[in-house]
This record gives C-alpha cells, sequence and structure tokens, in this order.
C-alpha cells in the first residue's frame, strides 16, 4: 500500500527542519519554511519520484530566499546577533551524529554566517546531511561542477574559523554543572577557575532586553561579574535549569512566575568555558514558552539590598 503525501511528509519533517534551522539560525523562520513547503507539496498535481529531494529542494531554497532578506535586516540588528536558541533538535542520524551536533552548536552557526547563502546551502546539504551533488544541485538550481566550487570555498571559510570543542561529552557536561552550581553560589573563585583566560561573555538583547555595554573579556571580570549579578538573581527567585543548547552545554532561566528570562550557552575548548552567549532578545525566546519581562526583573534587582 502506498503512503499518503501526508505519511511522507511527516517522516519527513525533522529532517526539513533541521536543514532549514541551520541555514536561517530561526526557529520561527525555519518552521515557516517548513509548513511552505508542505503547501507546495500538498498543492502538486503530481507525485515527486523522491519525496526526500522534492521537499528538501524545496525548503533550501524557500530557506535560501529567506536568508538573503533577513542578511540585510541583520546588517541593522542592535548589538551582536546570534541565532535563536535550539532545545533539541528533531533530526538524527546515528551515522551523522557528530557532524549534526557540531553544525547546530551556535559558534558553527555564527561561523556559517561568513558563507553567502548558496555556499551555506551546498555545505550544510554536502558536509553535514550527505546529500549527493545531483540532488544539491537540483535544490540550489546550479550545475553539479558550481555546486562542488561552492563547497570548496565555503569549506574554506569554515575551516579556517571551525570552533575546537572538548569531545568528550561527559566532560563538557561536568564542567557546566560545576560552572552553574557556582554562579547560583556566587563563587567567584570556583567561577574563574573554570573560565579560560581570555573568556568572552557575550549578550544578544537586540536592544530589546537589558544587556551587556559591551562584551566582557577576561577570566577575573566574567568571573567577578556573573558571581555578583546571580546571586541577586536567586534573591528574587529566578531560577537556573542546566539544558543542552545548540547541542552545547547550557541553561534556561525563568523568573518566579516560570516565565523564559534568559539562555546561556558556553563553549568549552581545553577544558575551560571559553565563551558564555547569553540570548536575552524576547523574540528569540518566544518559541520556548512565556517570556518575561527582563525589564521589570532589572529593577527588581536594583531593588535588592547590597552587603556592605
Amino acid at each position: 500500500m502506498s503512503r499518503t503525501k501526508v505519511e511522507e511528509f511527516e517522516e519527513l519533517r525533522p529532517l526539513l527542519f533541521s536543514i532549514a534551522y541551520r541555514i536561517l539560525g530561526s526557529v520561527g523562520e525555519a518552521e515557516d519554511a517548513v509548513q511552505e513547503t508542505w503547501l507546495r507539496f500538498d498543492g502538486s498535481s503530481t507525485r515527486p519520484v523522491s519525496a526526500k529531494a522534492f521537499l528538501s529542494a524545496t525548503v533550501t531554497r524557500l530557506s535560501i530566499d529567506v536568508l538573503r532578506s533577513a542578511r540585510v535586516r541583520r546588517e541593522a540588528y542592535v548589538g551582536p546577533w546570534f541565532p535563536e536558541p535550539l532545545l533539541s533538535d528533531p533530526y538524527e542520524d546515528p551515522a551523522r551524529a557528530v557532524e549534526l551536533a557540531d553544525s547546530v552548536s551556535m559558534a558553527s552557526l555564527l561561523l556559517l554566517e561568513r558563507l553567502s547563502p548558496l555556499e551555506r546551502a551546498v555545505f550544510l546539504l554536502r558536509e553535514v546531511f550527505a546529500f549527493d551533488f545531483r540532488d544539491i544541485a537540483e535544490a540550489v538550481d546550479r550545475s553539479e561542477a558550481a555546486c562542488r566550487q561552492l563547497l570548496v570555498r565555503a569549506r574554506r571559510h569554515m575551516h579556517e574559523g571551525r570552533p575546537r570543542f572538548a569531545a568528550d561529552r561527559r566532560e563538557r557536561q561536568e564542567l557546566a554543572t560545576r560552572f552553574f552550581e557556582a554562579l547560583k553560589d556566587g563563587d567567584v573563585g570556583g567561577l574563574q577557575a573554570l573560565l579560560a583566560a581570555d573568556v568572552q561573555l557575550v549578550g544578544d538583547g537586540g536592544g530589546k532586553a537589558p544587556n551587556f555595554a559591551r562584551t566582557i573579556v577576561g577570566a577575573e571580570k566574567v568571573a567577578r561579574l556573573l558571581g555578583t549579578v546571580f546571586p541577586t538573581l536567586v534573591e528574587i527567585d529566578v531560577t537556573c535549569e542546566p539544558r543542552e543548547v545548540n547541542g552545547q552545554p547550557g541553561a534556561l532561566f525563568r523568573d518566579r512566575d516560570g516565565k523564559v528570562l534568559q539562555i546561556f550557552a558556553l563553549d568549552v575548548l581545553d577544558g575551560r568555558i571559553q565563551t558564555v552567549r547569553a540570548v536575552l532578545n524576547p523574540d528569540k525566546l518566544a518559541h520556548l514558552g512565556p517570556v518575561a519581562d527582563a525589564w521589570a526583573v532589572t529593577r527588581e534587582v536594583q531593588r535588592v539590598p547590597r552587603p556592605r
């Protein structure tokens, strides 16, 4: 018995979302691209020979079009731009587990921003999802030879700045656990011991949430700031939930009403935390649930008495 269009599509939905999210760095835009892909598939009067090839090509083309306009908007973005945090990737392939995990990290997604939309699509389809060049050429409407050249350029850009993460997942998680415990306790010395000497603390508020005035650099400065601020947040019932964020250690912070306040994502390098990325822009947190009023939380923090 042949499967229905709905069954074929739903089976491939996780793959389609994973492709779109990696191209766009946006959960909402990826979901929209997947929905539009379904509408085109459902509205087609003929059945493609390969649903996977047809749907992957469609979602790739749609995502490339969205990315081209999004890049213009990002040029006017207030402060550092980060991808929308992803707590779980719906697509799994044991044979590509390493490539999938690496490609969804914040650092890798930011590195992909160096590529043109076509380079980005070709790189992801080939290196992450292992598509053959015939299907890639169909997806991006270029010849196979042109796709091979796009891949060469993309690989060069990616390898020049590719982040190196600790390979041991357990070690990363243990380091993150110690970090968030020290954070809640305000243990400045404990925090500093876990941070790389040149660690960076960077926030993405998009002009819509309180944010650091600039990137904070250096273990002592970052530890002092975090170790001072977060015990005060604990006093006003802000909670910290360690979570995997974009395949790396991180945490979700909620206010006393359980609303999402911000996300932390950690990059681990050589047994130390190299980068702490905070996503505070409420627009980038809405897919995780009701979002807290970060400005109100900040005002409440400012009213907490400081020890003399």
